[in-house]
This record gives structure tokens, C-alpha cells and sequence, in this order.
């Protein structure tokens, strides 16, 4: 599974809140995905989560899609939360990131866990830095360019 499709672009306003999945936008290199709340630079410029780790909560009985883990990228086909540290992913033709980590300690307990008892994203979700941006799509391929 080195290579897949992006099913939804999200952002949001303020921290804290779940991501709207705004179709497409525009990853700028070393800082985020355009107007969303945590492109703050740094080594966790951008969120990634398969869709395949959405659909483990799903099953569990809770009514979650894109966004609602505050990813920015739902991923789809690629096998993100097995990638190494330092694995490069093309997005397009022009966006090209690094993944720098993967999972993340939660402070606070999420809604989602208070419903489920468990969240993917602390342990399935992804961070990276962008090297090269661009606009990004729904439909867009991504693949890995190196491991």
C-alpha cells in the first residue's frame, strides 16, 4: 500500500474543534495547510489519517468521517501509520512531505474517546512537515517516495 487517494482536505478556525472538509487547498512549504488553525510551522505542520483507521471507530458504532479527529488529510489506499520516520510522500505532481510523527499524546480526553473509550488518532494518526507545497484536492494521488 505505497500509494493512494485523498479523500478530504480540513481545516478549522480555532483549535480544539473538529475540521470541515473544505474540498481543496493550499499547503504552504514549512508552515500548513492555508487558514487552519494549527499551521503554526514546526515539526507537526500537517495531520494525515487514513480513512481505514476512521473506519475501526465507525465500526465501534460511532457516527465519524473526515475531520472529526482534526486531521487535516484523510488518506485512503496507503498505509500511513506503519510508514518510518523520515518517509517522503508526492502528493500531485508538486507537494512532497516528510513524515516526522507519528501518533500523538492526548492531554485531555476527546469526545470521541468519552463515546468509544478509545481514539485512533493518538496512536494511528500522522504529522509531517511540508517540503514543497501547492494545492491540494480531493481525488489527489499520494504515493511514497521514499521509506
Amino acid at each position: 500500500m505505497n500509494q493512494g487517494r485523498i479523500l478530504a482536505v480540513c481545516r478549522s478556525d480555532s483549535k480544539g474543534e473538529k475540521k470541515q472538509d473544505i474540498g481543496s487547498g493550499e499547503l504552504v512549504a514549512n508552515g500548513g495547510l492555508r487558514g487552519d488553525a494549527h499551521a503554526v510551522g514546526g515539526h507537526r505542520q500537517l495531520s494525515l489519517l487514513a480513512q481505514e483507521s476512521i473506519d475501526k471507530m465507525v465500526a465501534m458504532g460511532l457516527k465519524v468521517g473526515p475531520g472529526d479527529f482534526a486531521e487535516n488529510l484523510t488518506t485512503s489506499g496507503i498505509d500511513l501509520m506503519n510508514l518510518p520516520l523520515g518517509s517522503r510522500l508526492r502528493i500531485g505532481r508538486t507537494i512532497l512531505l516528510e513524515i516526522t510523527q507519528i501518533g500523538k499524546e492526548c492531554h485531555a480526553r476527546c469526545n470521541i474517546y468519552h463515546q468509544a473509550g478509545d481514539c485512533v488518532m493518538p496512536k494511528e494518526g500522522v504529522f509531517a512537515v511540508i517540503k514543497s507545497g501547492g494545492t491540494v484536492s480531493r481525488g489527489d494521488s499520494i504515493r511514497v517516495v521514499s521509506a
